[in-house]
């Protein structure tokens, strides 16, 4: 899928996409930050349809909506064939011991013979991230590990 994006002088940019069925999808990020999805009429891809403008909160909750689910899907199908081998999300809570330290510090791989493959952090997707990724409150890292390393990981992100 090709999303192209266009600059927009004194206003943003534009990043959008054209759906299978010929609309054009996307977002205007306006300099001051606040964000509108956009959708273009039927009869005219060109000219921008329906917008509805949306809050930080509600960009987040969005991505998240589209993001997470899709990543967790694929890891899933990709996880089908082997067995005993599972996907699961887990939030980082503020009140996690790993809030503002590294993936090295969990030492996860280590004490639990699981791997995070992915970290979602408002709406942004960090796939494989490094040893050196500091986790923050909201935070849903994404763990691959069969379910007895699944439920240690649960618990050392909860508890340390």
């Amino acid at each position: 899928m090709d999303v192209e994006v266009t600059r927009l002088p004194g206003i943003g940019t534009k990043q959008e996409f054209t759906t299978a069925a010929g609309r054009r999808l996307g977002v205007l990020t306006h300099r001051d930050g606040h964000r509108e999805l956009m959708l273009s009429s039927a009869d005219d891809p060109d000219a921008t349809g329906i917008t509805v403008g949306l809050t930080e909160p509600e960009c987040n909750a969005l991505g998240t909506l589209l993001g997470a689910p899709n990543l967790i899907a694929k890891l899933r199908d990709q996880q089908r064939e082997v067995e005993g081998v599972s996907t699961a999300q887990f939030p980082i809570a503020a009140g996690s011991p790993y809030v503002g330290r590294s993936l090295g510090d969990t030492e996860m791989r280590t004490r639990t013979a699981t791997s995070i493959v992915a970290v979602v952090r408002d709406s942004v997707v960090s796939p494989s991230p490094r040893p050196d990724f500091v986790f923050a409150s909201g935070d849903l890292v994404v763990i691959v590990g069969t379910g007895d390393g699944l439920k240690a990981a649960a618990r050392i992100l909860e508890e340390g």
